[in-house]
């Protein structure tokens, strides 16, 4: 490593050096000339990481002249552009950025895969890479970096990276209204690529040219209007998985309807493709299916499914589109899509009854996983009455009969096989516009005793009736009188008129319907809800759904959280407040960013019309009593208790501050004990020596230090460094079931978030108990390992001297303060602390703390200035005192007058 610093700091020295030959202004032409050939020789030779490293270095402030360094920063600024430049750059700001951190697994040796991704350097990282450089028009530059995060997200460079180009892709180019917006050069560079592969129509690059030049023998046939491919079969693999890993690893609503909706029909045609076998459903049919789940399920509706139901059949494009494609069968386990010339271009695909079944099928299953019972409803009925012909024409539905040629037959014929299907698989799901079924089977059946030969239309009717007044959910006393009277007559007729088919069924309804409510007991039949109840229902239980279920991809569960956060933001009522605290929280133990954030918020906009319900799960799950939780999973319930305590403000007060401040100390403190965690340490430390003694035996003897590669030993500085890191993540976790430093700074720095927000709803109690514990722990806890604990202590201080600060200068009464031998004791042991703490960071807090103490003694012995107080004494013996100024505007002085006193 020393030799790897000596090569850093010499590429340093021959940057700048070149650099000033090639940028000074002072510089002759021959010497600018030597000096570009120079720079360019030295960085095409040195690697991007290198690069980086030193340019990073030499834009510092004050290290080189302006001129130099502007110039650096242009150099710097275009290393993305290099073959490996996006990997290095995001490498760079994740190894750099404050917030990335080592893991403990890692302390010991040095880190060779880099640093942990934080959303902090995520973000740092994708403004660098996202915004193109002035200089630099936006497609080059976009050009220049797309094969390169494509690759990343392919996955060959492990997952944590996948995320990280999805983000910089999904949220930092394709979210920008200005790149991502369909045309812009972001979304030609990265978007089209893909969603043109499977749907070729939305391709802005034109077709090559259709001019076919052969040689042919004087018997040979050449056959102008074959097929040609447009998009071979691993075109169309790679396009689904990187749209599929983009869309998954970010999550973005708005991005994925953007990118989905037009591959709508195409997505349908690959994820029900006919016949396909092993290697073409996981390759193809699969991703597909998983895309048009995500999309329906985010941005579905009626008219959605029923454009795939009249495309049924399709071939990849709407039959209606006169684009010259379709997908096609190349080989057993390979779809490609083929440019048609011609007339073949617009043949309609054949009727064929086994793939009719096989999509019907598919379809039903798309619908029971998708759609939700109120869209599947609407879907049945539209189709209903578009397969019999109902037209509304003044006051009411009639049945006519349309005339031959009016329509496609074969979209007739799917149309009805979908229907049957629907009727036969998911008759449950048909109920929600239970009325608008009714109606409908009404006007079946007038018509059927007008035309008795409908004896089909009317045995469909009659199924109708059935679903809705057999549903648990149907009562006959809030359903229209006026419609059921009806049915139940015309139910009445067609008993009477005894026809063979349907006359029984008639009679068995007619029945059912009559003595329907009769069967329950009134006293347990449920209040009708509202028609807003019955939407907020059907949206909660939507949303319950998309979070619980096991396969949800990202985008769906995100769509859920905003489905919840929708129904907390109108005030719905059916929300079980108990039951979605209780369902959010295991969600905050997920290692995604986007779901954690999503969580937070949800929690805050809870607490803000039910506190004691959200404060209460939080701080279970942060105290973690049981020990069930990881530290990181515990840090986040604390950060949602910060946000809630932000969002409560004044009303931080009583009850809920004194139950939050008294288990925040409460985990601060140094008496907190967690005998499972004590027992986990002890396996791990015997597991350990276990491993360390037959390391030994094999190498017969101590175990050689390993950690240096290639030969090249590490500086003294260094392995220090190492040490003196390894010493502190080891020591954070605490030995002997004690709790995690991290934990009990993340309680400190909560509590002094609450004496910001509303120290007097604290209480003066848990304020002094909380200085007196930063003052033992200052005092009491010198480690090294400790030093963030002592900085939270430190600041906390500070944040209780302000307070009171802001109380005398708001004149606001606390009901407590500080004493002038309590200052002088915090003064003395800060003082101390600046003088001999092993860390500078606490030194320098102490050093400003003690000095705020000290200003606040000066300030403290002055009077304090009441300006709208009212003066002690008005009168004396008859004499006014206090009178106006004479610079006072807007009084009246009176002239002075002279009475005489007895």
């Amino acid at each position: 490593m020393e030799a790897k610093s000596e090569t850093k700091g010499s590429l340093i020295t021959s940057i700048e050096s070149v650099g000033r030959k090639v940028f000074n202004p002072d510089s002759d032409d021959g010497t600018r000339s030597e000096g570009q050939r120079e720079l360019s020789q030295l960085i095409s030779r040195t690697g991007t990481s290198s690069l980086i490293a030193a340019l990073n270095a030499l834009i510092k402030p004050d290290r080189v002249p302006r001129w130099l360094r502007l110039h650096l920063m242009d150099l710097l600024t275009l290393m993305p552009q290099r073959q490996d430049g996006v990997r290095a750059t995001i490498e760079f700001v994740f190894a750099s950025h404050p917030s990335s951190t080592v893991k403990t697994s890692e302390a010991a040796a040095p880190q060779k895969q880099g640093a942990n991704i934080t959303l902090e350097a995520l973000k740092m990282a994708t403004g660098l890479l996202a915004v193109p450089p002035a200089s630099v028009e936006a497609v080059k530059w976009f050009s220049g970096i797309a094969p390169q995060l494509l690759d990343l997200l392919d996955g060959k460079e492990g997952a944590d990276l996948v995320k990280a180009s999805a983000y910089i892709i999904g949220y930092g180019i394709l979210g920008r209204k200005q790149f991502g917006a369909p045309g812009s050069p972001g979304w030609r560079v990265f978007a089209e690529p893909m969603v043109a592969v499977i749907n070729p129509s939305l391709s802005t690059q034109k077709p090559a040219s259709e001019t076919l030049v052969f040689s042919a023998g004087p018997d040979a046939v050449v056959d102008l209007q074959k097929e040609t491919a447009m998009i071979q079969p691993d075109e169309l693999a790679l396009a689904l998985r990187r749209l599929t890993a983009l869309l998954n690893a970010h999550p973005n609503p708005g991005l994925t309807g953007r990118l989905l909706a037009p591959l709508l029909l195409p997505l349908w045609t690959l994820s029900s493709w006919p016949e396909a076998d092993e290697a073409c459903l996981e390759q193809f049919c699969k991703p597909a299916k998983t895309l048009l789940q995500i999309y329906l399920k985010i941005s579905g509706s009626t008219e959605k499914y029923s454009l795939i139901v009249n495309n049924l059949l399709c071939n990849g494009r709407d039959l209606l589109d006169d684009a010259h494609w379709v997908f096609d069968s190349s080989g057993k386990s390979s779809i490609t899509a083929k440019r048609h010339r011609g007339q073949s271009a617009t043949l309609v695909p054949e009727l064929n009854w086994s793939t009719l079944e096989a999509k019907s099928r598919a379809f039903i299953e798309l619908l029971q996983t998708t759609a939700s019972e109120s869209d599947t409803s609407k879907l049945f009925l539209q189709m209903f009455e578009h397969s019999f012909k109902h037209r509304n024409r003044g006051h009411g539905i009639q049945v006519t009969v349309a005339p031959d040629g009016d329509e496609d037959p074969t979209l007739r014929i799917v149309q009805s096989k979908v229907l049957q299907t629907m009727l036969d698989k998911i008759p449950d799901r048909l109920i929600a516009d239970s009325k608008g079924m009714l109606e409908l089977s009404e006007h079946i059946l007038a018509d059927f005793c007008v035309s008795p030969d409908k004896v089909d239309s009317a045995s469909v009717a009659l199924s109708l009736v059935n679903i809705v007044i057999t549903a648990p959910s149907f009562q006959k006393t809030e359903a229209d009188d006026k419609l059921l009277n009806s049915i139940e007559a015309l139910l009445d007729k067609i008993t009477k008129e005894n026809h063979p088919d349907i006359s029984q069924t008639a009679r068995n309804l007619s029945l059912v319907l009559r003595y329907r409510d009769e069967v329950d007991d009134p006293l347990e039949r449920p209040t009708a809800p509202t028609d807003r109840q019955v939407e907020d229902r059907k949206t909660y239980n939507l949303a319950l759904s998309y979070i619980t279920q096991t396969d949800s991809p990202p985008p769906v569960r995100s769509e859920g959280l905003n489905l919840i956060s929708g129904l907390i933001r109108n005030g719905s009522s059916i929300l079980d407040i108990q039951g979605v605290v209780v369902l959010l929280s295991p969600l905050l133990a997920e290692e995604e960013d986007y779901i954690n954030l999503r969580v937070m918020k949800i929690f805050v906009q809870l607490a803000e019309k039910h506190p004691k319900s959200v404060v209460q799960e939080l701080l279970e799950r942060y105290v973690d009593a049981n020990e069930e939780a990881n530290v990181d999973t515990r840090l986040r319930f604390g950060e949602a208790i910060l946000q809630v305590i932000q969002r409560l403000g004044d009303t931080f007060s009583g009850e809920i501050a004194s139950q939050v401040a008294e288990s925040l100390l409460s985990i601060a403190g140094r008496r907190g004990h967690r005998p499972k965690t004590e027992e986990k340490q002890a396996r791990e430390e015997r597991l350990r020596a276990r491993q360390n003694r037959a390391a030994r035996t094999a190498w017969g003897g101590e175990v050689p230090d390993l950690s240096e590669d290639n030969g090249v030993e590490r500086a003294e500085e260094e392995k220090k460094r190492d040490d003196i890191l390894a010493q502190i993540l080891q020591g954070w976790e605490s030995k002997c079931g004690s709790e995690d430093v991290r934990v009990r700074s993340s309680a400190l720095s909560i509590f002094l978030v609450g004496l910001e927000t509303n120290i007097a709803g604290v209480g003066a109690t848990l304020v002094e108990g909380s200085v007196d514990l930063c003052v033992n722990i200052l005092t009491m806890e010198p480690e090294m390992e400790k030093a963030i604990l002592r900085r939270a202590a430190i600041v906390l201080i500070l944040t209780f001297v302000k307070a009171l600060a802001d109380a005398r200068e708001n004149r606001r009464r606390l009901g407590f303060g500080l004493t002038d031998a309590s200052r002088k004791h915090i003064v003395q042991i800060l003082e101390y602390v600046a003088q001999t703490d092993n860390d500078g960071l606490v030194q320098q807090h102490a050093q400003d703390v003690a000095e705020s103490l000290r200003n606040w003694q000066v300030t403290a012995m002055l009077p304090e200035v009441q300006q709208d107080a009212a003066p002690a004494f008005t009168r004396i013996a008859g004499l006014e005192v206090n009178l106006p100024k004479l610079g006072d505007q807007g009084t009246q002085r009176p002239k002075p007058l002279i009475e005489e006193i007895e």
